[in-house]
C-alpha cells in the first residue's frame, strides 16, 4: 500500500514537471519564432523575461507579441522630424508630482504593450515611420542632414504616398482631324444623323421637316423623304431589316421601308415631341424618348408599346441601347442619367453627378463603358453598375452631341460651335477647335447639333446649325513628329466627381 502511494506521488511529480517543461518550451517557441518580416531581411522579437515570469498565460504573451509586431514601426518619430520638434517650441509635458502610482492592472497593460523591447540593430531602425516603408529606405546616419529633395524618403515619412495615387495613363497619340467636305442642302438645323450598316450612305434629318439620303463617299444627294410636319430629331437604320426609323417634334415615330421609300408603320403614344430614337442591337424593339419625360419601348412589328420607362422629371434628351445590361440608358434635362432593366421595365440605377441637363450620351463600340455630356461637363462611366471613371475637363459649352469610335477617339460638339477631340482612355483633349459657319449665316448659327462616326471610324459627320453637314477626317500626313503629343501629367483631379 505504501509503495502504491509512493508511486502515485512520483507520477504526479513527473506530470507537473512535464507540464512545466511544456509551458517553458511553448514560451521559448513564441520567443524564438515570433518574427516580423521586412523587405530587407528578418527582424527577431524577443520575449521580455520579466513579463514571461509574471504572466503564465500564453495567450496574453501572444497578444504582447502581436502588438509589437504590428506597431513597432510607429513607436518613435523619424529622426529628421524629431530634430525639428525642439526648434518648433514643442515641449514634453512634465509629470505631476502628485500623480498616483499606476495600478497593478495598468502596469500589466503597459507591459503587454511595451514588454518586448524594440530591436535597434535591424535595418531601418533609425527611421521608424508612421507608415511602413519597404526595405528600411528611410535609414540615415547619425550625422545625416535633412535633404531638400522632395523625393527623398526622409521627407516623405509623414506625407501621403502619392506615387500610386497620381499615376495617370499616358494618352495614345491620335492624328489631328481636319475638315474634308461641307454638304449643303437642308433648309433648317441638322438635328439627326444615321449611317447605314454597309457604310455607303447616311441619312440626315433637319428642321426643314425632311430626311435626306447622301452618298458617303461623294457627298451627293440621293433621295429626299417627306412626311414629318415638324423638325426631325432622331434617325436610325436597322442592320437586320430594310427599315429606317425617324422621330420628330410632331410626336410621330415612323418606320420607312427603304425598298419603296414609303412609311409603312406609325408608333403612336408620345404626348409631346420625340427627341431621340435608338434601335436595340439584337432585339426587334426600338426605344424613343422625348419631351413628355418618358422613354417608350416599342415592338418593331406589332407597333405595341411594350414598356413605358417613367422616372425622369424632365425631357429625355438622349438615350442609348446595348446588348448587355443596362440595355437602355437615358439622359434627361433633369440632370440625371438612368439605367434601365429592359425585362422588368424598371430603373436599375440613377446617376446624379451632373449639375445641368444631360443632352448627350454615347457608348464605346468595343468597351463596356459610356460617356454622358451636359453643360461644361463630360463624364465617363463603367457598366453595368454605372461606376464613375473620370471627367473630360476643358470643354466649357453646352454639349449637344457625343460620339466615340473604336480607335478611342471621343468627339464632343458644343452649342457655340466649339469642337473637342479626346483620348478615351486618359481623358486628354488632343485637339480643340471651332467650326466655321457657312458664309452668310449668323454667328449664332455656328452650333454643332449632331454627330456620328461612320462604321470605319475614319470619318466624322457633323450636323450643324448653319444648315450644313460637315465631314471630318484624320490628317493622313500627320505623324507624332509633326504633331507631337502635348500632355503633362496633372493631379488626379479628373478622377473626382
Amino acid at each position: 500500500m505504501a509503495a502504491e502511494v509512493a508511486n502515485g506521488a512520483g507520477l504526479e511529480t513527473e506530470v507537473s514537471h512535464l507540464e512545466s517543461l511544456i509551458l517553458a518550451n511553448a514560451r521559448r517557441s513564441k520567443s524564438i519564432y515570433a518574427n516580423t518580416s521586412t523587405d530587407s531581411g528578418r527582424k527577431r522579437l524577443k520575449l521580455d523575461p520579466g513579463l514571461a515570469s509574471e504572466d503564465p498565460d500564453i495567450s496574453k504573451t501572444s497578444l504582447s507579441l502581436r502588438l509589437h509586431a504590428e506597431y513597432e514601426d510607429v513607436q518613435t518619430l523619424p529622426e529628421v522630424i524629431a530634430k525639428k520638434l525642439p526648434a518648433a517650441g514643442l515641449r514634453k509635458k512634465k509629470p505631476k508630482a502628485a500623480e498616483e502610482a499606476p495600478s497593478k492592472s495598468e502596469e500589466h497593460a503597459r507591459k503587454l504593450i511595451e514588454g518586448i523591447p524594440a530591436n535597434k540593430t535591424g535595418p531601418g531602425s533609425n527611421a521608424l515611420v508612421l507608415s511602413r516603408r519597404p526595405g528600411g529606405a528611410g535609414a540615415a546616419g547619425a550625422g545625416a542632414k535633412p535633404s531638400a529633395n522632395r523625393n527623398d524618403p526622409q521627407n516623405m515619412s509623414l506625407t501621403r504616398r502619392q506615387d500610386n495615387l497620381l499615376a495617370q495613363p499616358r494618352p495614345d497619340w491620335h492624328p489631328p482631324w481636319k475638315l474634308q467636305r461641307v454638304i449643303s442642302g437642308h433648309l433648317g438645323w441638322v438635328r439627326a444623323l444615321a449611317v447605314e450598316p454597309n457604310n455607303k450612305w447616311f441619312a440626315s434629318g433637319a428642321g426643314d421637316r425632311t430626311i435626306k439620303i447622301w452618298d458617303l463617299a461623294s457627298g451627293q444627294l440621293k433621295l429626299t423623304l417627306t412626311g414629318h410636319i415638324s423638325t426631325v430629331r432622331g434617325l436610325a437604320v436597322s442592320p437586320r431589316h430594310p427599315y429606317m426609323f425617324s422621330c420628330g417634334e410632331d410626336k410621330m415615330v415612323k418606320c420607312w421601308d427603304l425598298e419603296t421609300n414609303k412609311v409603312i408603320r406609325h408608333y403612336h403614344g408620345h404626348l409631346s415631341g420625340v427627341y431621340t430614337l435608338k434601335l436595340h442591337p439584337t432585339l426587334d424593339v426600338l426605344v424613343t424618348g422625348g419631351r413628355d419625360g418618358v422613354a417608350r419601348v416599342w415592338d418593331m412589328r406589332t407597333r405595341s408599346n411594350v414598356h413605358v420607362l417613367s422616372g425622369h422629371t424632365g425631357t429625355v434628351a438622349d438615350l442609348v441601347c446595348q446588348e448587355a445590361d443596362p440595355q437602355v440608358i437615358t439622359g434627361s434635362l433633369d440632370s440625371t442619367v438612368r439605367m434601365w432593366d429592359l425585362a422588368a421595365g424598371k430603373t436599375m440605377g440613377v446617376l446624379t453627378h451632373h449639375k445641368k441637363g444631360v443632352r448627350a450620351l454615347t457608348t464605346h463600340p468595343t468597351e463596356f463603358t459610356f460617356a454622358t455630356g451636359s453643360t461644361g461637363s463630360i463624364k465617363q462611366w463603367k457598366c453595368p453598375e454605372g461606376a464613375f471613371m473620370q471627367n473630360f475637363d476643358g470643354h466649357n459649352a453646352i454639349i449637344n452631341t457625343l460620339s466615340v469610335n473604336d480607335q478611342n477617339v471621343l468627339f464632343s460638339g458644343g452649342d457655340n460651335g466649339s469642337m473637342s477631340f479626346w483620348d478615351w482612355k486618359s481623358g486628354h483633349r488632343f485637339q480643340a477647335l471651332d467650326t466655321t459657319a457657312q458664309p452668310g449665316s449668323l454667328d449664332a448659327e455656328s452650333g454643332v447639333m449632331s454627330s456620328i462616326f461612320d462604321h470605319s471610324g475614319s470619318r466624322l459627320i457633323c450636323g450643324e446649325a448653319d444648315k450644313t453637314i460637315k465631314i471630318w477626317k484624320e490628317d493622313p500626313d500627320a505623324t507624332p513628329e509633326t504633331h507631337p503629343l502635348e500632355w503633362k501629367p496633372t493631379l488626379a483631379a479628373s478622377r473626382k466627381f
